[in-house]
């Protein structure tokens, strides 16, 4: 298994960006300053990575070497371009399925979730450049290696991305509890993407209003919601049966 790699160090940290290595996300410390911050800084804003301020303790616990207050985890996988990967999909695929995630943040989550989506033939991943969980060392070992076969693509804003895959003739459906509707009346035949939400709050209010239908799981229990991995491969799952039938 190809493992997680951290750089450390500003400048080394830049040339990593630079050289358009999937940098996937960047510790800084806490009141770093200096021009050649200010360099990173801009490089991050431009590029949309991901990014936290942290505490030198943070750093500390995470390597070693001399970091200089930056930290930066480049990702194991190689990450789609979104448009190419839609468009490739479309035109080779009749009933084409794809998966949202609206800022997942759990790395094992999205391991299962990517696991399921290999075994339910998901024809690609699609999560935003900022707070999605990234592709780590745990991701790829509880996705069973499936990270290396799924497609994942980055895009700065989800809604552009319902919008494009919409314009595409993909219908977008959101897992949500927000609706009295079950997934079980909804069409899940022909090109598809399935939005999941996030472990804390679900789907964004935002999101909810761009998509073309929405489908909640029947809970028969006193618990009110399932993990979000399980949510997704039942979602997944009702479509696969749907186009089977």
């Amino acid at each position: 298994m190809q493992k997680t790699e951290l750089i450390y160090g500003i400048r080394a940290v830049i040339e990593a960006i630079n050289a358009d290595n999937s940098v996937d996300k960047i510790f800084i410390q806490k009141g770093l300053g200096g021009n050649l911050y200010k360099e990173l800084e801009a490089l991050i804003k431009e590029k949309g990575i991901a990014c936290s301020y942290v505490p030198i303790e943070k750093l500390n616990r995470l390597t070693r070497n001399n970091h200089q207050g930056v930290v930066g985890h480049i990702s194991p996988i190689e990450f789609h371009v979104f448009e190419e990967l839609v468009e490739n999909t479309v035109e080779s695929k009749k009933d084409c399925l794809f998966l949202l995630l609206d800022q997942l943040s759990d790395v094992r989550n999205f391991g299962a979730i990517i696991r399921t989506s290999e075994c339910t033939n998901v024809d690609g991943i699609i999560i935003q450049k900022k707070g999605a969980a990234p592709v780590t060392e745990d991701t790829i070992k509880t996705s069973a290696g499936a990270a290396f076969k799924v497609p994942i693509a980055k895009v700065d804003h989800l809604r552009d991305a319902i919008f494009y895959m919409q314009a595409a003739g993909i219908r977008v459906i959101a897992a949500t509890e927000k609706t009295g509707k079950s997934l079980y009346e909804i069409d899940f035949k022909g090109p598809t993407a399935i939005v999941m939400g996030s472990e804390q709050s679900g789907i964004s209010p935002a999101i909810l209003k761009t998509v073309d239908d929405k489908g909640k799981i029947p809970l028969l229990g006193e618990i009110e919601s399932l993990n979000v991995s399980v949510a997704c491969a039942v979602f997944l799952y009702e479509a696969v049966r749907q186009r089977m039938s």
